[in-house]
């Protein structure tokens, strides 16, 4: 599922960690995709950690502040 926190889509300020975590936690068997707010490779890195395996990266990736480049460790 393809979960978006409006309130920070395209704000680049860094994703609602606290929302997936909650959401990773009561619906443990749905595979989330998280959008908004993804600023830079740390924003994934963290996201990464917290369990969630799909991001949207948006406006950070058209901005340069994350590249192709930086993207390829994630991929299996």
């Amino acid at each position: 599922a393809i979960c978006t926190d409006i309130s920070k889509d395209g704000m680049l300020e860094g994703p609602a960690y606290g929302l997936y975590e909650r959401l990773d936690r009561e619906f443990p068997d749905v595979i989330f995709t998280v959008s908004g707010g993804v600023s830079s490779i740390d924003d994934i890195i963290r996201l990464d950690a917290l369990g969630m395996k799909r991001v949207i990266t948006g406006k950070a990736l058209y901005e340069n502040r994350i590249s192709l480049t930086d993207l390829r460790r994630f991929v299996d």
